[in-house]
């Protein structure tokens, strides 16, 4: 926050240019849910096959609404399946998506309880490997009969951040995918993405946002769909650890309107 009181959201991407807006207005609700949403929902873990005869284990939201939903794969940080993410697949069930995280540590026996242990496993894991697994999730997510098939999203962070978009540059039907604070794929593969895409960064971040300019470059060329903002005063991370919650719930507002626009309708 500046000395006039007003916050600078830095937006790129696709001709999109930095806006300043009022602290009061960073912090915005979300608008009114349609009638079909209700606060409630039901989780379980599930499993699934994936390619070489792997089982994933997953955690599955479903929101109470009488039609089918989109589907979103939560793809997790580099700590694994943790609490905050089953939350987060909590959340995005409670705004109205059929929500499934994938524990990318199942082929090394799940997510263990030490979190520089999951860091460690994740580290070497084969990003091939991983895709499989994404593949598997989104083929899961096709089966069921609250979802509709035609409408599968994907967020991640962090390291998982790195997977959405690294997964929006290999399939071909994934409708619209979210990085939060994730690096880039290859830029040679961005051409690509069939999906919208949405970036979320945080202003004291300088190991990811010094690639941002590349991205611009790369998705501008392309002709992609990738709008992206660099949210002021938080680091890395910041929907987890809600330095500034105001932050945070403006970012999270945003990303659920995305998914909203680009996987509900027709």
């Amino acid at each position: 926050m500046g000395g006039n009181g007003r916050y600078r959201a830095v937006t790129g991407g696709m001709g999109v240019g930095a806006v300043a807006v009022a602290a009061a207005a960073l912090y915005r609700p979300l608008p009114p849910a349609p009638a079909h949403y209700r606060p409630d929902v039901h989780a379980e873990y599930v499993k699934y096959s994936s390619a070489g005869g792997a089982t994933v284990t997953a955690y599955l939201a479903y929101p109470e609404r009488k039609d089918r939903a989109p589907g979103v794969v939560v793809i997790h940080e580099i700590f694994g399946l943790s609490d905050w993410i089953r939350q987060t697949t909590e959340q995005l069930a409670k705004d109205g998506f059929v929500a499934l995280a994938p524990d990318l540590l199942s082929r090394r026996g799940g997510t263990p309880a030490s979190s520089d242990e999951a860091r460690k496993l994740i580290a070497g894991l084969d990003p091939d490997t991983v895709t499989l697994d994404l593949d598997a999730t989104v083929a899961y997510l096709k089966t069921l009969k609250a979802v509709r098939g035609d409408r599968i999203g994907a967020i991640g962070f962090c390291w998982g951040g790195g997977q959405s978009f690294r997964y929006a540059t290999h399939s071909p039907t994934l409708r619209a995918f979210v990085v939060c604070y994730g690096p880039a794929p290859s830029l040679a593969d961005v051409a690509r993405i069939r999906a919208k895409g949405l970036g979320v960064y945080a202003e004291n971040d300088a190991r990811i946002d010094g690639g941002l300019p590349d991205v611009a470059a790369a998705v501008k060329q392309a002709g992609i769909d990738y709008r992206y903002a660099v949210y002021p005063g938080v680091g890395h991370g910041f929907l987890r650890t809600r330095e500034k919650a105001e932050v945070a719930d403006s970012a999270w507002g945003a990303v659920v309107r995305f998914f909203r626009e680009n996987l509900e309708g027709r």
